[in-house]
């Protein structure tokens, strides 16, 4: 494990509890978490324990019931959506299991958004780099409908890196590929999380994927039972 020159995320007393038709519903339970400078983090469990919760409000999409939630040096409790978004593009990537591109934009035109956004004038350039370090470059006029779920994935995989973000979320970031392709893609993760020192939080159900992280947080009914090297 690397040694962490300072916490990145920081997380305390982190609650998020949702209100259902049959009555309240603890999602998180009271969660501390520090996460250092580019340290790899696996997050495991099973389904419902609350891995995706924990990724969306360290990212700022999901605002906690109580608790307190710091990163990159900022206490997302005080920033508003404005503000949030704002700091998502500047030091957070996510990669969603569904993706989330945008339809009507090629490839290149959904990497290189983000990086629009931030006012970049290397938008398109940085792009089509991202692009072709996850085996795309082929690919940078295609419609997300005309690619595979795969091909989607790796575009997703680029878009979160456009930024080069401190903070790099990944929510199965594998799920969709072939063992092969799937590899390469988390050896890439990896690599750029060790290059840059970002922060790699990834959650997974696969023990091998895990195993490459630095450490690994274990999840059971919105706890961290375990948090231990991996």
């Amino acid at each position: 494990m690397p040694a962490l020159s300072r916490s990145i995320v920081t997380l305390r007393s982190l609650s998020v509890t949702l209100e259902a038709s049959a009555g309240p519903v603890e999602v998180l339970r009271g969660i501390d978490l520090d996460l250092g400078s580019g340290e790899s983090v696996s997050v495991v469990g099973p389904s419902g324990a609350g891995k995706t919760t924990l990724l969306m409000v360290i990212g700022g999409l999901e605002r906690p019931s109580r608790g307190e939630v710091t990163v990159a040096g900022h206490a997302l409790g005080a920033l508003d959506e404005d503000r949030l978004a704002r700091f998502r593009g500047r030091h957070v990537g996510i990669v969603f299991q569904s993706f989330h591109l945008i339809p009507t934009m090629t490839a290149l035109e959904n990497v290189a958004a983000p990086r629009e956004l931030a006012g970049e004038s290397d938008a398109f350039d940085r792009a089509r780099g991202e692009l072709a370090a996850v085996g795309l470059a082929h690919r940078l006029h295609h419609f997300p409908g005309e690619l595979s779920g795969g091909e989607q994935q790796r575009t997703a995989i680029a878009r979160a890196l456009v930024n080069r973000p401190e903070v790099l979320l990944a929510d199965e970031p594998t799920g969709n590929l072939d063992a092969a392709t799937g590899a390469q893609v988390m050896e890439h993760l990896l690599d750029r999380s060790r290059d840059e020192g970002a922060t790699l939080v990834l959650i997974t159900h696969e023990a091998r994927l895990a195993a490459r992280c630095d450490r690994s947080v274990r999840m059971a009914d919105g706890r961290i039972e375990t948090f231990s090297p991996a």
